[in-house]
């Protein structure tokens, strides 16, 4: 079997050298940014906006990146052909990097970057063919005001609790509300609904995290005549779907078919979500962009 490697700092190196220290800020206080990307026919999908929204989440809590994003996106390819792969999973990180015991981040010299390419669980192929079953989560999406919608954080605490609760009703996701009570999105994909043939999904503004699926979702939408809006909408509206599917780069597109005990539409995954599945897949199979 070949040895796993890791880009850290700069250079590639068996998995089990990269090590980050005690004091890392990322690890003492979740102070960092990161991605999670896809592997297609080898290629790092979508990699240049993804480094984007990376550089764009740094920027907004001054986190100085040490490399270029011309250098950072050659790394990660450089890191996908070392370890073999053809399809799978990039997480890319961005650290504060070594400081002291303290909250200064400013007292920490250099940030620790480092990139990881393996293969990804996805979910079983059952739940695209029937849907998935997802409950509502007590625990509110993070107040935008608190916390930066955009910025991809290493502290997930707030996404975690929520993803506790859906463990516990024993499903795979869970939706989070925002201090508005409108649906905001799950624990790790963002959501869509359909009513009446029009996509629908909360904006930025309800405090959801950009996603890069879902901003492909609207394009695609687009090139199909598919009326799509961005808009807030409570979770009574959600339960009175016709159809309802989650978006995210590991999740891609998955239909979702009760919530909260509730049967979305006619309980299986409806007409538009699977179009929209079926551009996606076809997007991926052919020539996955890198830009």
């Amino acid at each position: 079997m070949t040895e796993k490697l890791i880009w850290f700092n700069g250079e590639l190196i068996p998995a089990d050298q990269a090590k980050v220290s005690v004091f890392d800020h990322g690890l003492l206080y979740g102070d960092g940014v990161f991605e999670g990307i896809r592997i297609y026919q080898a290629k790092v999908f979508k990699l240049r906006t993804h480094l984007k929204r990376l550089y764009d989440g740094a920027a907004i809590i001054d986190l100085p990146i040490p490399y270029s994003i011309d250098e950072l996106f050659e790394a990660t390819r450089r890191t996908v052909v070392a370890n073999g792969l053809e399809s799978g999973y990039i997480r890319l990180v961005v650290t504060r990097g070594v400081g002291t015991l303290g909250l200064n981040p400013y007292l920490c010299d250099q940030p620790t970057v480092f990139i990881i390419a393996d293969g990804i669980q996805l979910y079983p192929q059952e739940y695209y063919e029937y849907g998935l079953k997802i409950i509502t989560a007590k625990t509110r999406r993070n107040h935008p005001q608190a916390m930066h919608p955009a910025v991809k954080s290493m502290n997930y605490l707030n996404n975690i609790f929520a993803k506790v609760e859906a463990i516990k009703a024993e499903v795979l996701e869970a939706i989070m509300l925002n201090q508005d009570d409108n649906v905001a999105e799950c624990t790790g994909d963002n959501l869509f609904m359909v009513k009446d043939g029009q996509l629908i999904t909360p904006p930025l503004s309800a405090g959801i995290l950009p996603g890069i699926t879902r901003s492909l979702v609207l394009e695609l939408a687009a090139k199909q005549s598919i009326p799509a809006a961005e808009r807030d909408f409570k979770i009574e509206q959600l339960y009175a779907a016709d159809e309802c599917f989650l978006t995210g780069s590991a999740a891609e597109v998955v239909p979702v078919t009760v919530i909260d005990s509730k049967t979305i539409g006619e309980g299986q995954p409806g007409p538009i979500t699977q179009r929209l599945y079926d551009a996606y897949h076809t997007l991926v199979s052919n020539d996955p962009p890198e830009d």
